[in-house]
């Protein structure tokens, strides 16, 4: 077995596929914040195969990171000289390779090191995946927060940020000051209208420092939307065994991922990107249809058969879609209240998609984990199935089935599963949660104040009765006899 790094790459096995260029060839174009499995598996492999190409070996990627575990991140891929092994596994494949394209990595305790680098002309695109929650916005509006602690923090001590977006705005300042061209900020998580958000989250800071400064910033940089997708897993002990004894690689963070991807971006870098369109990327002039489809059928699928699953105690996201009761709902859910709620989008036939999403979820091989797709609902929630639900209601269609899966969730948080398994904390605000889970189980529209997450709900009756009929059949009959009842209609 080869410890992964520049040296060891010759005395990798010969299915594993390694980097066709050489790290002295490249040379920084992106910073990325946030260096999790997802950029990896994403963005990183993106650029892997242009480099593969030949192609764009001046837009290597310079990592870094706010967070205290970054710092341990930083520590093991520098072990490895920034390489990461990618496993993509489909029902008929599992392979290999070892991606290349970053080049550095920058600590949270390196903050003027990274400070000069966000200055640096090289730099032309500043690109972030800092997860759904990470964006400072109310949950319930969808809007900029200035009340958030790391920005009031940041917008007292504009020269030494510490926030991600207080970051970026020192160094779009730094670039005004200097008469430099800013760089584009990109995000690539998944949030709707990730760019405008992003935006948002920039400017807003700066109306708190300096109006001048967040007009220029509003009218100077660009902050494309973008929807990603790709099933990529947390990375176990599993991952690492699976890489060492099938691969013969010895990696301290692999990434597994399924062998789909999708990545599709609305053209707007003014001082230039890679040509991602040749290794796959889609460049369309509005990434709104693709986001609604892609954020209400597979991320509100993924609500929809997670709680349920981790009720009845399953393990596994392909285990939950064997479930025949956990698929009926799945498939009864997408059907009747998500479907009809997705424009149409360009190219795409909709049912498609969906059975595309019901065979990504059945993948076997991925070991994607129901506790993760359970992970964060305070913050998923609002952004995948409560819009689902008020687009039902302005309709009026049914919204039985989100009312249950509303229900399922809040069953979830009050801690124990139906066998009576405990459920430990899985949420930011698991301590609200689980407090007002329970005081649910007799006053049920308790759950619904939660306007940060429901706004109005609470006070819409049909919607608020089904709630309530649904957690109540929870607690009664169980969630088996619930979901059969509801799914043999």
């Amino acid at each position: 077995m080869a410890r992964l790094s520049l040296a060891n790459l010759g005395a990798l096995a010969a299915g594993v596929a390694v980097p066709k260029y050489s790290r002295n060839q490249l040379s920084p174009g992106i910073l990325h914040f946030g260096v999790g499995n997802f950029h990896r598996a994403h963005l990183a492999v993106y650029l892997d195969d242009l480099f593969n190409l030949g192609l764009n070996h001046d837009w290597a990627i310079i990592g870094a990171g706010v967070m205290p575990f970054d710092e341990t991140m930083r520590e093991k891929l520098a072990a490895q000289d920034y390489l990461s092994t990618v496993v993509e596994q489909d029902a008929n494949l599992a392979a290999a390779r070892v991606t290349g394209p970053m080049v550095d990595f920058i600590p949270p305790s390196e903050r003027p090191r990274l400070l000069k680098a966000l200055a640096d002309p090289a730099i032309r695109i500043v690109s972030l995946t800092v997860t759904e929650g990470g964006y400072m916005i109310n949950p319930a509006t969808g809007k900029f927060d200035p009340s958030h602690p790391a920005l009031q923090r940041d917008s007292k001590h504009p020269d030494d940020p510490t926030s991600v977006f207080g970051l970026i705005l020192h160094g779009l300042k730094s670039r005004r000051e200097a008469g430099l061209a800013p760089f584009t900020v990109m995000s690539c998580d998944n949030v709707p209208h990730n760019g405008i958000v992003t935006r948002n989250a920039v400017t807003g800071l700066a109306r708190l420092m300096d109006e001048k400064l967040a007009d220029w910033v509003e009218r100077n940089v660009a902050f494309p939307n973008a929807m990603v997708d790709r099933i990529t897993p947390a990375t176990t002990d599993r991952e690492r065994k699976i890489t060492a004894e099938e691969f013969g690689i010895e990696d301290s963070w692999p990434v597994f991922c399924e062998e789909f991807k999708q990545w599709v971006v609305e053209d707007n870098f003014p001082t230039g990107r890679p040509a991602f369109e040749k290794v796959g990327a889609q460049f369309v002039p509005d990434v709104t249809p693709f986001e609604y489809m892609k954020i209400r059928i597979l991320n509100g699928g993924h609500a929809i058969i997670a709680y349920p699953g981790g009720l009845l105690d399953v393990h596994y996201v392909h285990e939950a879609m064997e479930h025949p009761l956990i698929h009926a709902f799945f498939e009864k859910v997408e059907q009747e209240e998500v479907i009809p709620t997705v424009p149409p989008v360009p190219g795409t036939d909709i049912q498609q998609y969906y059975k595309l999403i019901g065979r990504r979820f059945s993948n076997p091989k991925i070991g994607d984990t129901v506790r993760r797709l359970c992970l964060d609902g305070s913050n998923r929630q609002p952004k995948f199935i409560v819009p689902v639900i008020n687009d039902n209601i302005a309709m009026s269609r049914s919204m039985a089935g989100l009312a249950l899966e509303s229900a399922l969730w809040c069953r979830y948080c009050a801690g124990t599963s139906d066998s009576g398994k405990v459920i430990e904390p899985n949420d930011p605000n698991w301590e609200r949660l689980q407090a007002t889970a329970k005081s649910a189980q007799s006053s049920p529209r308790a759950w619904l104040a939660m306007i940060d997450i429901y706004g109005d709900l609470t006070n819409h009756n049909a919607f608020a009765e089904a709630f309530a009929a649904a957690l109540a059949s929870l607690a009664g009959h169980g969630t088996a006899e619930t979901l059969r009842a509801y799914t043999s209609g």
